[in-house]
């Protein structure tokens, strides 16, 4: 038995799950996962009906409807952000678990890579989820109590190719995070980092190229991954176990994890044959 689990089923009942990047991949599964466990779930993206979606599917499966609250929001809207809290706070009262999820990937070689996507990436992996963190904060001082998560990646652990800007802001990501927990640690509020795998999700076919489009392709890795539910019903195990940092995959990309820390040369030397391997495809080689 892991970290990650436990016997017996983990309850959130009433709790305030407030979840971005909510209308699909990890972020609908937690969704899910947690109105299915009785908690109080706030689902915020852009995509309205996608969120409708979701929040049907939840009811359908015997969630209250009164227990979900659709709530579109653009990360990006910094200007939006405390009214987003004020809109939580009117309707439940508190937000108990903040989960940082909205984000998205690379998929390009640093010199074919526009520095633009590099800001892209960093604004909206990065800059938006501090943004919200800031928002929510001073609530979660007021309350005495909360928990922040955010969704960080494999690749905020190990740098791999084709994903420079990711990596840089899922490092970043980390390394908020982690000093984050030692400030607020004393008021009662928790910091969780989830560091998933290869996850079944579209994240691949939405990854930017490098002048910044969609690639529309998904990764056969991806493909091969982790199931999304899965997934999510571990990330919650994990909560409820009270792990701070929650490797959640199944493939060979999280043993990079500890071969990191174990022998960062051997590392190197791998994902440096990853590369190679990339570049003689894309040249037919």
């Amino acid at each position: 038995m892991t970290d990650t689990e436990q016997p017996g089923e983990v309850t959130f009942a009433r709790q305030v799950v407030w979840i971005t990047g909510a209308s699909s991949g990890i972020g609908e599964a937690l969704a899910r996962a947690f109105s299915g466990c009785g908690a109080r779930v706030v689902l915020s993206a852009r995509n309205v009906p996608e969120l409708q979606r979701v929040r049907a599917a939840c009811i359908a499966a015997g969630a209250s409807a009164d227990d979900l609250l659709v709530l579109p929001l653009d990360v990006l809207d910094y200007d939006a952000l405390p009214a987003a809290v004020q809109a939580v706070r009117n309707t439940y009262g508190r937000v108990d678990l903040l989960i940082n999820n909205a984000g998205t990937s690379q998929r390009s070689f640093c010199l074919e890579t526009e520095l633009q996507v590099y800001r892209t990436l960093f604004e909206l992996n990065v800059i938006a989820q501090i943004a919200l963190t800031k928002a929510v904060l001073p609530l979660m001082v007021e309350q005495g109590s909360g928990h922040i998560l955010v969704t960080a990646s494999v690749a905020g652990k190990v740098g791999v190719p084709l994903r420079t800007g990711y990596c840089a802001a899922k490092h970043a990501v980390m390394g908020f995070y982690d000093a984050l927990r030692t400030e607020v640690a004393h008021l009662g509020i928790r910091v969780t980092t989830i560091v998933p795998g290869f996850i079944r999700t579209s994240i691949g076919a939405n990854a930017l190229t490098g002048t910044g489009e969609p690639t529309g392709v998904q990764d056969a890795d991806i493909e091969s991954g982790m199931d999304v539910t899965e997934c999510a019903r571990q990330i919650l195990q994990g909560i409820g176990n009270g792990v701070e940092e929650i490797a959640v995959g199944e493939g060979p990309e999280m043993s990079l994890l500890e071969l990191k820390r174990q022998d960062p040369t051997s590392t190197f030397r791998l994902l440096e044959s990853m590369a190679e391997d990339i570049r003689k495809k894309r040249n037919g080689v």
